[in-house]
């Protein structure tokens, strides 16, 4: 005779509920967009048409020079600086205005010679950046990423008005 083993039951996994379809055409509050690119030369060519027509399809299409300029500085700088095989572009519209971040796993040095040198060489590739910023009314800067694994965050605002 063989004996039947009762099976526990097992939890199973929730049903979510479907989400609402939301047939509104996309509004420049609802920009959150992050994107992973490849630290290659060809990354801030593709950052510039991604942010074009994510800016287009929101209804930011007056912040389209500033933004795709800003997109490409900090993103060039990126794929300069990293030691990994890619870094992290987010682009998010808040409170009228763009914040365009970008993540490099390039790390804080400890020499304070070594750290100063690699911060002007970052300051120096970001001089386009920080004058367009100055004349948009916005700004810029980087520093250490408080992500997990540490690197260096860039940033820019430009307002949207």
């Amino acid at each position: 005779m063989s004996e039947t083993i009762p099976t526990p039951s097992l939890p199973r996994c929730p049903v979510g509920l479907p989400h609402p379809v939301d047939a509104a055409a996309p509004r420049p509050e609802t920009l959150a967009y992050g994107l992973t690119l490849p630290a290659a030369l060809t990354s801030p060519a593709l950052a510039r048409q991604v942010t074009r027509a994510l800016l287009t399809a929101h209804g930011l299409g007056g912040m389209l020079d500033p933004a795709v300029l800003a997109v490409s500085e900090l993103t060039a700088t990126a794929a300069r600086f990293t030691q990994s095989a890619d870094f992290h572009l987010s682009l998010r519209y808040r409170a009228d205005t763009l914040r365009l971040t970008v993540y490099d796993n390039h790390p804080h040095h400890a020499h304070p010679r070594l750290a100063a040198a690699c911060e002007t060489r970052r300051r120096a590739a970001l001089r386009l950046l920080t004058r367009l910023c100055r004349t948009c009314g916005g700004a810029c800067g980087f520093e250490g990423s408080r992500e997990p694994g540490g690197g260096t965050r860039m940033w820019a605002t430009l307002p949207g008005r």
